[in-house]
Parts: structure tokens; sequence; C-alpha cells
């Protein structure tokens, strides 16, 4: 917990320590927490999932990127013209 003292998960993610975060809450207090460690995530540019349903997409996302291929949004929007 983030109240609970020093190191924690706020000061690993500062510190480049954390590459990805599942945070899903089920208390007030962890809610409390789940507010500082998200704006650290979004600050630091951390992937930060709050649902595992949403955590588990992306890792089968994952295990397909190489198999994924980019469209910009002008030839997409190109083709409806």
């Amino acid at each position: 917990m983030v109240m609970e003292g020093r190191p924690h998960i706020v000061d690993m993610i500062k510190n480049g320590d954390i590459d990805l975060i599942v945070n899903v809450v089920e208390d007030k207090k962890a809610v409390k927490d789940s507010y500082a460690i998200r704006a650290e995530a979004l600050a630091r540019r951390v992937v930060y999932f709050t649902t595992l349903a949403g955590a588990r997409a992306a890792c089968m996302g994952m295990q397909h990127g190489d198999e994924l291929e980019v469209y910009s949004l002008q030839s997409l929007h190109q083709r409806l013209l």
C-alpha cells in the first residue's frame, strides 16, 4: 500500500522499475492508493490496466502482435472518398 511507508509502488514507478501495472481495487483504501499509482503511471508512460479483462485482452493482443498490420487513419479515410 502506498500509505504504509517507503519504498512503495509509486517510488518503483518513478525509478523506472515498473513496466506494466494491473491495479484492480476492492476496498476504499485501495481506491485512494490507486489515484497516486495511476497519476504516476500516466506521468511516466507506464501501461496501466484497471480490470483483469482489460489486462487479459492486452496480453492476448501482444501474443499476436507480429500478425498485426498498422494502417494510417489518413489512408483509411482516403478509401472512403
